[in-house]
């Protein structure tokens, strides 16, 4: 599902702790509907960036639009709105030990609507269907695996029907067959509901499976060097740090392409 509409921009942003710029003159567009990826090395801002896209940290300078709607630029009030549209996957899950997974899914709903607690119960159980836990609403989150606390931190993210959603290195902690598997549900998950997500990932496998379009962030230069379809980037970008990037696996099992990267 690629829809050639603008749905979030980033505009001139610069991000820093201090005086210590992380990233600067960052520039670049999510359409609706992409599976859009923040990429790069360790240490060069990606989870920063999403930071500052989802509303936890401001930007030093620039602006952050959804649906040309400045975020930053807006009051305290217009900002709470505009989050209601974003549904957010940490890293680690971020269920509450003490919640079964029903009551994890449901407790924004209890939180921000009106919903009975009948409903609230029915609606988190069809959350936790779509992301493949159907029965697993009493359980907690010690007692199933890593790739279903995932999946149920992903259920949670859905739980207010969000337009965007948003994604910090989905795949940490995985073995392979897990991050696979969750590749695949995200997909399935932006075709079926239309969404628009945002990852953060350095994981190549991730990366070509899902992607629609990314960026690069560069450590070295603090700001973004690439910009657009990681296979496209992969064979042809004129950056040989980007390119690197995108072909480490196959540098790593033949040495003899190292010569041929630029």
């Amino acid at each position: 599902m690629n829809v050639a509409t603008e749905h979030i921009r980033v505009e001139n942003v610069t991000m820093a702790y201090g005086d210590f710029v992380i990233q600067k003159d960052l520039d670049f567009v999510v359409k609706r509907g992409d599976v859009f990826v923040i990429m790069g090395g360790s240490g060069c801002g990606k989870s920063t960036l999403l930071k500052i896209m989802i509303g936890l940290k401001a930007p030093a300078t620039g602006e952050v639009f959804y649906d040309g709607d400045a975020f930053w630029a807006s009051g305290s009030e217009h900002q709470e709105q505009l989050k209601r549209e974003f549904g957010i996957l940490f890293q680690s899950g971020a269920l509450f030990s003490s919640m079964t997974l029903a009551e994890n899914i449901g407790l924004s709903m209890q939180l921000y609507t009106d919903m009975s607690p009948a409903e609230i119960r029915e609606n988190a159980a069809l959350k936790l269907a779509l992301v493949g836990l159907k029965g697993f609403e009493d359980y907690y989150p010690n007692e199933i695996s890593g790739g279903m606390k995932k999946r149920a931190g992903l259920a949670r993210a859905l739980a207010l029907d969000p337009e965007i959603l948003f994604f910090d290195e989905p795949s940490a902690g995985l073995d392979p067959i897990s991050s696979r598997l969750l590749d695949q549900l995200i997909l399935e998950l932006r075709d079926a509901l239309g969404k628009t997500v945002v990852v953060v990932t350095h994981e190549l496998a991730s990366i070509f499976t899902i992607a629609d379009d990314c960026v690069f962030l560069d450590p070295d230069t603090r700001t973004m060097i690439a910009h657009g379809d990681p296979k496209m980037l992969r064979d042809a970008s004129p950056d040989p740090k980007v390119r690197n990037f995108l072909l480490r696996g196959e540098l790593t099992a033949h040495p003899a392409a190292r010569g041929q990267s630029g």
